[in-house]
């Protein structure tokens, strides 16, 4: 089965270039579809963090890697399947952020720590509901924490 979806919104301000780290403290807007009602985003200044899927569309289709291979193709780090990353080799080059929600005006919403840039469209969204996290035990590997230790670093000058 085929999903078409559209974009409800893209991202507009923020950083303009893609890169591996120094996302925190980084601002910017998730502006949703003019065509929306105001009602849509009705509450939604309650909540503390939102649930953004989003598209990797400075990627190419020809970046996508279906194969093992080490992180950041750091060869200290054992090679991993397609599935084990959260980049943009996937096969549909969607991801999944958790940007804080800062303030709603309109059908603008203000963000910060939002991995996305400037143009990127945004296909939904909703508020992070911490009865909807993950339950039990978090494991993971030592490599991505490793490997992601500048993710949310403040932005270098």
């Amino acid at each position: 089965m085929t999903l078409q979806i559209e974009p409800i919104g893209n991202v507009v301000g923020g950083r303009r270039e893609v890169a591996d780290d120094y996302w925190g403290g980084v601002e910017s807007i998730i502006r949703l579809d003019p065509k929306f009602p105001l009602d849509v985003v009705k509450g939604l200044e309650e909540f503390s963090h939102l649930v953004v899927t989003w598209h990797f569309s400075k990627a190419s289709p020809d970046d996508v890697a279906l194969h093992a291979r080490s992180p950041r193709n750091d060869p200290s780090w054992e090679p991993s399947g397609t599935f084990a990353h959260r980049n943009h080799r996937r096969p549909n080059q969607l991801a999944t952020s958790f940007p804080r929600l800062l303030k709603v005006d309109g059908l603008d919403l203000r963000v910060t720590d939002f991995d996305a840039v400037d143009g990127t469209p945004v296909y939904d969204l909703a508020p992070y509901f911490t009865e909807m996290g993950p339950r039990g035990e978090i494991r993971e590997p030592a490599w991505p924490g490793e490997m992601l230790k500048d993710y949310w670093a403040a932005t270098k000058n």
